[in-house]
């Protein structure tokens, strides 16, 4: 049986543990790109004491797995793995990782900042910040949607500024 690819999880989750079995017997890997999220204590002018995330069960899942196979089409890569923790979150908390093993490494980085610009926009998450202010939900980007745009794939979520 084959490690999974995508995982939602509440659980923190271990970059070092997750590296090693992405590379786990593969011989051909010469390079590995890794990105972890965190919560920042701040965001758009406002500090952030916790955030919660939310998504939907099953569809989230398949639309990362859908994400990984066409970054398996896109670019040279041997595995990705995705993690992406829901439920509620307190600053310096690890959000997401995203690893992606090659034989080189500017095809690990590309593919990796690819999932991580279509995680941004097109993955079915939702964040609500508590604010000194109160509880906000956190917009779409139009800064996120043009991170995805520069690979050919319209994202669409966000609204432009007044």
């Amino acid at each position: 049986m084959s490690a999974p690819r995508v995982t939602v999880q509440t659980a923190d989750f271990d970059l070092s543990a997750e590296v090693a079995a992405l590379r786990a017997a593969d011989a051909a890997v010469g390079a590995v790109a890794a990105f972890i999220g965190t919560v920042r204590d701040r965001n758009d002018g406002l500090g952030v004491s916790a955030m919660e995330l939310e998504h939907y069960p099953g569809m989230t899942e398949r639309a990362i797995e859908a994400m990984i196979d066409v970054a398996m089409q896109r670019f040279d890569i041997r595995a990705a793995r995705v993690i992406h923790r829901v439920g509620p979150l307190l600053p310096l908390d690890q959000i997401v990782m995203v690893a992606v093993s090659s034989g080189h490494r500017g095809e690990a980085f590309q593919a990796c900042e690819f999932l991580m610009d279509y995680l941004k926009t097109q993955a079915p998450f939702w964040k609500k910040e508590q604010t000194p202010e109160g509880a906000r939900w956190v917009d779409a980007r139009v800064s996120d949607d043009a991170a995805l745009a520069r690979w050919g794939i319209a994202g669409g979520n966000a609204e432009p500024a007044p």
